[in-house]
């Protein structure tokens, strides 16, 4: 009898998420899909700390009990650095987090001027700054912290892009040109972030590498499903939910074009 598809649940804040459901869809498109976004929390950085970890783990309990997937994403940096010690101690289920990758983009880089681009709150937690002094010797890096970029990723898809003024004014601070080096490499450090690159890299000052996670993360996924063989031969189901109201039309024909 053949076997159910594997099924992979993703979390996220809102939409950004998707950026890495797309890699790991790629990567496993046999996988059945429960994506939730906390839209009704969204944005996360203005929470405190403590309420916030407790909103995660009720809203990510919820839905192992529900739809008992095979293994969860948390595709969010802020979830991750505050939350994913405790989900790990209290389900039983594998995780897979989202952190800034900080470690390859200083291998990477050339100039050894790199920037962080992530929310106020990624960039000001502890965790950030301890990946930094772990994998970031010999490189200068900039913390640029956005209260507003993924705010935009989320109008974006909605099919509502903000100016190109408004773009340029949250990621100059990314763009440090001093003692004859230049900043060669960004790391997206929020999941909604590479929902905007292609409006990053027309209003950038000069080119960089723009770092995203989400390919790291399938390649995770893939590497503990890997003893998993795909199932069904049928296309399997893949489902939103979100915490708030539901999606407008354009944002539900969006995700249609995701797979939703």
């Amino acid at each position: 009898m053949p076997k159910a598809p594997v099924k992979i649940l993703i979390f996220d804040s809102g939409v950004g998420g998707l950026t890495v459901y797309r890699e790991v869809a790629a990567a496993r498109p046999d996988a059945a899909y429960v994506y939730v976004a906390d839209d009704a929390g969204f944005p996360y950085g203005n929470q405190p700390e403590s309420l916030l970890i407790a909103r995660i783990i009720e809203i990510i309990g919820k839905a192992i009990a529900d739809h008992a997937p095979d293994l969860v994403v948390v595709a969010c940096n802020t979830a991750s650095t505050l939350a994913l010690a405790d989900l790990r101690a209290r389900f039983a289920v594998p995780f897979v987090g989202t952190v800034p990758a900080i470690k390859p983009a200083c291998a990477q880089s050339a100039t050894k001027r790199i920037a962080v681009l992530g929310t106020l709150a990624t960039v000001s937690r502890e965790y950030t700054r301890a990946l930094i002094r772990e994998f970031a010797a010999g490189c200068d890096v900039a913390l640029i912290g956005s209260s507003h970029l993924a705010s935009f990723a989320e109008a974006e898809l909605a099919g509502m892009p903000v100016a190109d003024d408004a773009i340029k004014a949250e990621i100059a601070g990314c763009f440090v040109d001093a003692d004859a080096r230049r900043t060669d490499t960004v790391v997206l450090a929020c999941t909604h972030y590479p929902l905007l690159i292609d409006r990053f890299k027309a209003n950038a000052p000069w080119p960089v590498d723009w770092v995203d996670p989400a390919p790291a993360i399938a390649r995770r996924v893939a590497d503990l499903l890997r003893g998993r063989p795909p199932g069904l031969p049928t296309p399997p189901p893949r489902i939103v939910f979100t915490s708030g109201r539901a999606p407008s039309p354009a944002l539900a024909a969006a995700l249609s074009g995701y797979g939703f």
